[in-house]
Formats: C-alpha cells, sequence, structure tokens
C-alpha cells in the first residue's frame, strides 16, 4: 500500500509536530521506501547509494554543513539532491530551512516541512506512522472480544446470536473490542490487531433492545480499545444430518490478511448455552499455546491402550 505526503500530513501531522512551509500543491508525492534518510552523504556529492525514494531529513549535522559552505556551493550541493525527485523533506529541530534550500525546493516542487523534534526522535516517529498508515488492513463481519488474554472473532449470519452471546461473555468479566464489524490490521511484526471503527467503538446493538453503550452498563473494564486476534469462531445454525468435529485433533484454518488461525465451527441450537462454548473453546486454545493439547493426549492414550492390548 503506497501513502502520499498529504496521508502523512492528514493522519500524523500534529502527531510529528509537522509544520508546512512550502510546496502544498504538491502533496500528491508517494513515499515509495518506509524508512526515512539523511542526506549527509548525498550533500557531499556523493550519490552511489542515495536512498531518493525516502524522505529527506535535514538535522543539525546536515544544516551546520550547509552553513560551513558558501550559498552558490549550497545550492550546487542541494540542487543534486533535488535532481534526484525526491519525495518530501523534513527540517529537524524547528529551525528555520535556508533561503537556497526554500528557493530549490519551490522550483522543483518538492514539499518542504519543519518539525520541532529531534532528528532522531522525529525518525522513530515518523517510521512508525509509515508502517502503520502501509500495513494491510480490512474489515471482517462478526464480534470481536478478548476472554482471558486470547481475542476471539465471533462470525456468524445475522441473527444467529453473536451479539448475546458477547454480551453473556462481557457479563462474566470478559471485554468488548468491537460489535457486528471488526477493523483488523497486520503489523510489521505479522500480528493481525483488531479494532473498531470509531463510530461504534463501546457500542453494541442487541436485538429487541436497541443500541447499548457497554462500559457504561458493565464499567470500563468491560471493553478493550483493541486485541491481537488469535482465533476465529463460526456460529451455525444446528443441522442433524451435519458433520460436525467431535475431536478437534485436526484443527481448521483461516486467513485473515494472509495470515492462519484457528478456525472452530460451532452449531446453534436451543437451550445450548453459546457462551459457555465460546469461552471453553478460547481457553482450550489458550491451553494449547501453553503446550496442553488435551484431544492429542487422549487419542495417545487411545492408542497406547490398544498397543498395550494387541502386544498382551
Amino acid at each position: 500500500m503506497s501513502i502520499t505526503l498529504k496521508d502523512i500530513l492528514e493522519n500524523g501531522g500534529e502527531r510529528l509536530s509537522l509544520e508546512l512551509v512550502c510546496g502544498e500543491e504538491h502533496l500528491d508525492r508517494v513515499i515509495e521506501e518506509k524508512a526515512i534518510n539523511r542526506p549527509g552523504l548525498a550533500l557531499t556529492g556523493f550519490f552511489q547509494y542515495f536512498a531518493q525514494h525516502r524522505l529527506q531529513v535535514f538535522g543539525l549535522a546536515e544544516l551546520t554543513y550547509l552553513k560551513s559552505l558558501s550559498s552558490k556551493d549550497r545550492s550546487v550541493r542541494l540542487r543534486g539532491v533535488m535532481e534526484k525527485n525526491i519525495p518530501g523533506i523534513i527540517v529537524a529541530r524547528n529551525r528555520n530551512p535556508l533561503p537556497e534550500l526554500r528557493e530549490l525546493a519551490e522550483e522543483y516542487g518538492i514539499p518542504l516541512f519543519r518539525t520541532g523534534m529531534i532528528t532522531s526522535h522525529f525518525i522513530n516517529e515518523s517510521t512508525l506512522l509509515i508502517e502503520e498508515l502501509t500495513a494491510p488492513r480490512g474489515r471482517m463481519q462478526g464480534t470481536m472480544l478478548e476472554i482471558m488474554g486470547i481475542g476471539v472473532l465471533l462470525k456468524g449470519k445475522a441473527g444467529i446470536g453473536k451479539s448475546e452471546t458477547a454480551l453473556s461473555l462481557i457479563e462474566r468479566g470478559y471485554s468488548l473490542v468491537a460489535d457486528d464489524v471488526t477493523e483488523v490490521v497486520r503489523d510489521s511484526s505479522g500480528r493481525v490487531m483488531a479494532y473498531a471503527n470509531e463510530l461504534t467503538r463501546y457500542h453494541m446493538e442487541i436485538r429487541g433492545v436497541g443500541i447499548v453503550h457497554v462500559p457504561s452498563l458493565f464499567g470500563v473494564a468491560s471493553i478493550r480499545r483493541e486485541s491481537e486476534l488469535d482465533l476465529v469462531i463460526e456460529l451455525h445454525p444446528y443441522e442433524n444430518d451435519a458433520e460436525e468435529e467431535r475431536t478437534g485433533i485436526v484443527p481448521n484454518e483461516i486467513e485473515v490478511l494472509d495470515v492462519k488461525f484457528p478456525f472452530y465451527s460451532l452449531p446453534v441450537s436451543p437451550g445450548r448455552d453459546m457462551a459457555n462454548i465460546v469461552e471453553a473453546t478460547a481457553l482450550n486454545h489458550k491451553l494449547k499455546t501453553l503446550g496442553h493439547d488435551a484431544a492429542k493426549e487422549l487419542d495417545e492414550k487411545v492408542i497406547g491402550t490398544f498397543l498395550r492390548k494387541a502386544g498382551a
């Protein structure tokens, strides 16, 4: 996913303390590489490994070096950098851009910013911001909960009882992340994080009741702003002739943003406490992550018993 300087300014302008000096009409320039570059070597005339597709940050070292040159030499060195068609320039430490820097930025149509942050802090924070903005993301129909530290996404057709099941789990002390529609994003470490849309955050729709504000009813401990996704559970109507999983030895999987997660399909029928079953599924998954797989252990015991009897 590519982003532009306009995306940076709109989504992280305040976070990065950015002030646009010039080049407002060129904010559609695309940032092709996530990392940030300091053009120290390029200013000396060495361009062999110049990262021209990255945002260029002029810190104290670059500015001090440029000030040591004559105005004519500054223009020559800066023009060499501008000719590489860099996406944008940021001057750190709230320093005023040199006249030659501003003139050439306007000439080449390169947006020029300044920030009050020190150079190293700006590089770290802007790198995180760009990673967040370029991370793969999507939207899933379902209710997201955190159960004993396990992020569970409940899927199923409308009216199957996702919100009602979630409400029962919230009453037991677990936390709601998102109801009905869940936003997902994959971070740089490969984790898939789930969160609610800002408009519907902390609200649930209960059929026959309407919209409820969860923290007002159950307290602030009943909600989470985001949670890592660990498993997906789909609720579906019970069918007599359907073949349901009975052992759990061979786990099913589902892909979310190209990451595989355990997938459980749970039948819903009158009198079946789905909150209990979802809770048990989540806790059983937690035991598996700790190395305790009940299905495999029982299977090994059964096989061992048959082998002993066969050898007797």
